[in-house]
């Protein structure tokens, strides 16, 4: 892996992306508004990718509601994260980091050079940008969603107290 991974406390490095249907979504438009889930992720269509997407899916009201926003990245393109949303029912947005090639993952560190890809890693950034909450994961090594529901859940709606 190149590059620091952004540590809690930190502002969270800004990006705009276009989504799977080509809409562009930027993190700063969340400020103020959301918490973010933000989960990168090696690969659409492998198996490790496949189960986790699929897992944060199933159990979506718990990740993404009034409070919270999810946002997936990869640095596949934006038209192979339509094919795998689709095919996979998945409603929340997966951006792609595919030009310039990986640009928001290696912003938050989390870019790996010797395989073109991003790894697991997932932040939680609170409503002011701050990020509150990481960890990154080896590429074979499936995250737990019950780690990041705590931390989501750690926060105060709205962004008060901390």
């Amino acid at each position: 892996m190149e590059g620091t991974v952004i540590a809690e406390g930190q502002l969270a490095p800004d990006f705009t992306l276009s989504d799977q249907h080509g809409r562009q979504v930027r993190l700063s438009d969340l400020r103020g508004h959301k918490n973010v889930l933000l989960m990168f992720f090696p690969f659409a269509f492998t198996s490790v990718c496949t189960g986790e997407l699929r897992a944060v899916q199933e159990e979506l009201d718990a990740f993404q509601n009034e409070n919270v926003q999810v946002l997936a990245v990869s640095c596949d393109s934006m038209h192979a994260l339509r094919v795998f949303a689709d095919a996979e029912g998945l409603d929340f947005p997966l951006l792609s980091d595919f030009w310039p090639h990986g640009t928001a993952s290696r912003a938050y560190g989390v870019f790996a050079e010797d395989k073109g890809c991003a790894l697991r890693g997932t932040f939680v950034v609170d409503t002011a940008g701050i990020v509150r909450w990481t960890i990154v994961n080896g590429l074979p090594e499936a995250r737990d969603l019950r780690e990041y529901a705590k931390a989501l859940q750690a926060l105060r709606p709205e962004g008060t107290g901390h």
